[in-house]
């Protein structure tokens, strides 16, 4: 693992860059040439003012600062909306060395885009980290392009680990990704939300419900980072054969077949569980049916069976 960075630009150091900035920062690992971050406005620009080996610009202020900020920088992250992607990428062209890294932040702006402009040879890595990167707690997926050689890569690798774990993969899967590490988070404190109220139609205090759910969340994913268990066999020690958790998680049984319905004060539980696979059924997912792949909002997320109003529909996994 490297022990250092080359020079650093970010170009819309916003929510996500800057989190990656000051994931660097913290990692205190050195930076070689220092970090230049550029923002729209003064006030945004002001947020790195004072960080040691940062250069803050505001474009507001200095029009020119995306290019003085790529010129002397081996790594480039372009962390602006999408739709200002193809701008910025003509603005910055011609002040790109041959050898600087491009590495887009900007979710749904493919490889493509940046080759159209750029050229085939630019050298463009496509990144999709989470947002518990801001916390460095992420996971960032890499897909490198043609142009970009495995020392490019491991570079970037290096860029990320400070907020994260990093996962390369071909440009095909990082909306697949985005599926999974992107998504997943939203899904989590859905179901953070409804064992919360869960917990309080039980009787307990909200600030006690909180408590006791965020907590039993945390200390839960902890547990599974230090056994090196799998998810299967910590899940086999909670739930002891015809106990309480397994009759809980196994609501669908219906009565008749040696089980009874699931208890009023653990509705809301349960219900928790099923909207979180009903809302991670909304997602569109890939349809191979007839030889074709497109995304059909038809396609939901299916429990080990066919899903989706075409049998030959599956969720990819």
């Amino acid at each position: 693992m490297a022990d250092s960075l080359p020079s650093l630009a970010f170009l819309g150091a916003g929510s996500m860059g800057g989190s990656i900035l000051r994931g660097v920062l913290a990692s205190g690992i050195h930076v070689d040439g220092g970090i230049t971050a550029t923002n729209r406005t003064t006030e945004k620009a002001e947020a790195f003012q004072g960080l040691a080996g940062v250069t803050s610009i505001a474009l507001s202020d200095r029009p020119e600062g995306n290019a003085e900020a790529v010129a002397g920088a081996r790594i480039v992250l372009v962390g602006v909306k999408p739709a200002m992607v193809p701008d910025l990428l003509r603005e910055i062209a011609p002040h790109l060395a041959a050898d600087t890294i491009v590495v887009s932040v900007a979710a749904g702006v493919t490889l493509q885009t940046f080759a159209d402009v750029l050229g085939a040879d630019a050298r463009v890595i496509r990144s999709m980290p989470n947002t518990p990167s801001t916390v460095r707690k992420g996971v960032t997926g890499l897909a490198a392009g043609t142009a970009a050689t495995a020392d490019d890569l491991a570079l970037v690798r290096r860029l990320f680990q400070t907020v994260g774990a990093v996962v390369e993969v071909p440009e095909s899967q990082i909306d697949a990704l985005s599926t999974i590490s992107g998504s997943g988070p939203a899904y989590v404190y859905l179901l953070i939300e409804e064992f919360t109220k869960a917990a309080v139609d039980m009787g307990f205090p909200e600030s006690d419900a909180r408590l006791m759910v965020e907590q039993t969340f945390i200390g839960a994913t902890a547990l599974l980072e230090d056994s090196g268990e799998e998810p299967a066999e910590l899940r086999r020690r909670v739930t002891s054969p015809k106990g309480t958790t397994e009759r809980r998680r196994s609501p669908s049984r219906s009565p008749g077949r040696g089980s009874s319905p699931p208890e009023p004060e653990h509705a809301a539980a349960v219900r928790g569980r099923d909207l979180v696979l009903a809302r991670a059924g909304t997602v569109p997912f890939r349809h191979r049916a007839a030889g074709r792949e497109r995304d059909d909002p038809r396609c939901r997320v299916g429990r080990d069976v066919r899903v989706g109003d075409d049998p030959r529909v599956r969720h990819d996994r």
